[in-house]
């Protein structure tokens, strides 16, 4: 496991992202190809999750057939089923399952955005590293008309200050900056009650803001589901969603207007492009959180993903780097995942104690 320091200051309306602990799993089978996955957290529970790969997982993998990453998913989960649905155990399967759709898609001699669908070749960008809550109003203008002026589609700026009104200027002044035609998202992680993500819901509306992420607890499907009904704006979650099966009830009971399945959270690509797909069922839209350098081949798989977040995230240890053409992101074209991975960082930055191998079963 690497720890790496975000290069920006992160916050939000809940919390502050010190730390990217960030597991990584390299799988080598008998013919000696090797795939690597990767996982995250924002300051807290890495140690735990290496400690469930050392233990339970990894041990599970020898003699197992790579191909089969559907057999492998489900064994995983089920081996781990009294800690199932959960953040940590996700996050664990998710490293291995990851690593699995790199050697498969280096078997195939395939990138993975066209193993996984071949949907389109290129995707639209807009940025959150920008829109933190902490950055001031001038500074939120100033970086919204940077990557306006870079061909992207748009910024999402974090929301929750403890009245409307801050709020409400903030966005109105980039609004004003911007024009009509560039979107503005906005993210509340959470933080309000019922009554106070209705009452800003009106605000947001008048604003023409694209969409409303996160405005109540996760959890909390049914006022959800009433906020849908009542918004002017689409409600936006899945980042803080763990299986496929939670997406399910928040689809079938009407509780959001775009889904955001974040690929290391919900436990992998293998539960990622259900979510994707299940998504094109109900014509809702599939707009992941973080991970752009893993999401832009897995949103250029699918028909219903029409943008992706800017957050860097691996800069300082990848040689590779997304590409970006008048603000649309492609997808790498190298067989695997398109992660070139700079080894020499990666041991700089690991955790003490956090390496290990595992060659034979438990």
């Amino acid at each position: 496991m690497v720890d790496l320091a975000p290069p920006v200051r992160r916050t939000d309306a809940i919390q502050a992202f010190t730390s990217q602990e960030t597991p990584i799993v390299t799988i080598t089978d008998s013919d000696g190809l090797t795939g690597t996955g990767y996982s995250y957290t924002i300051g807290t529970g890495g140690p735990a999750i290496i400690s469930l790969l050392e233990k339970t997982l990894a041990p599970a993998l020898i003699g197992q057939d790579p191909e089969q990453i559907e057999a492998i998913w489900r064994s995983l989960l089920f081996a781990t089923h009294a800690t199932s649905v959960g953040a940590i155990t996700s996050l664990a399967i998710a490293a291995i399952d990851i690593a699995l759709w790199d050697m498969r898609c280096q078997i195939a001699g395939l990138p993975l955005w066209k193993m996984a669908g071949g949907a389109k070749n290129r995707v639209p960008l807009y940025t959150t590293e920008g829109g933190w809550l902490h950055i001031r109003t001038e500074a939120l203008v100033s970086d919204a008309l940077a990557m306006q002026a870079k061909g992207f589609l748009g910024a999402k700026i974090k929301i929750g200050s403890p009245h409307i009104s801050t709020d409400q200027k903030r966005l109105a002044a980039v609004r004003n900056a911007v024009g009509p035609t560039f979107d503005i998202m906005v993210d509340a992680n959470q933080c309000f009650s019922r009554h106070e993500a209705q009452k800003r819901s009106a605000m947001l509306a008048a604003l023409d803001i694209a969409w409303f992420e996160e405005p109540l607890p996760a959890d909390d499907i049914g006022s959800h589901a009433a906020l849908v009904q009542q918004s002017g704006v689409p409600i936006a979650v899945g980042e803080s969603l763990y299986s496929a099966s939670q997406f399910k009830d928040y689809l079938v009971q009407g509780g959001c207007s775009i889904v955001q399945p974040d690929v290391a959270r919900i436990g992998g690509i293998t539960p990622w492009l259900k979510v994707a797909h299940m998504a094109e069922s109900f014509n809702i839209s599939v707009c992941p959180h973080f991970l752009m350098e893993l999401h832009v081949s897995l949103v250029c798989a699918v028909p219903n993903a029409p943008m992706l977040e800017y957050i860097p995230q691996l800069d300082s240890i990848t040689t590779s780097r997304m590409t970006i053409k008048n603000g649309h992101a492609q997808p790498p074209d190298t067989a695997g995942i398109g992660i070139d991975w700079d080894w020499a960082a990666i041991t700089k930055y690991s955790v003490e104690g956090s390496n290990f191998s595992i060659t034979k079963g438990a």
